[in-house]
């Protein structure tokens, strides 16, 4: 009972601390999707003033990596395996 105790203890923090890896994550990808919206509305503003008749050097310039693109939580833990009974 004790081994099936702490195997249940072991899969619960494995859960939580991907519970919250995922959770970083997501506000990166939220942060992120917040930077573009705001420069898509801002390029739109600027491409549909009438005096914009040339686009400027921000609109296309690439977007840096960020850590969500760069391969964040990478190092993760590993599920605890089966123990037999």
């Amino acid at each position: 009972m004790d081994r099936v105790n702490l195997n249940l203890y072991l899969e619960n923090l494995y859960i939580m601390e991907e519970n919250e890896r995922l959770r970083r994550k997501a506000q990166l990808l939220n942060q992120e999707n917040k930077a573009l919206l705001a420069k898509l509305k801002n390029d739109h503003a600027v491409m549909s003033s009438p005096s914009s008749a040339v686009p400027t050097s921000t609109s296309t310039q690439q977007r840096p990596a960020t850590a969500s693109t760069a391969g964040a939580g990478a190092a993760t833990l590993k599920p605890p395996g089966k123990q037999p009974k």
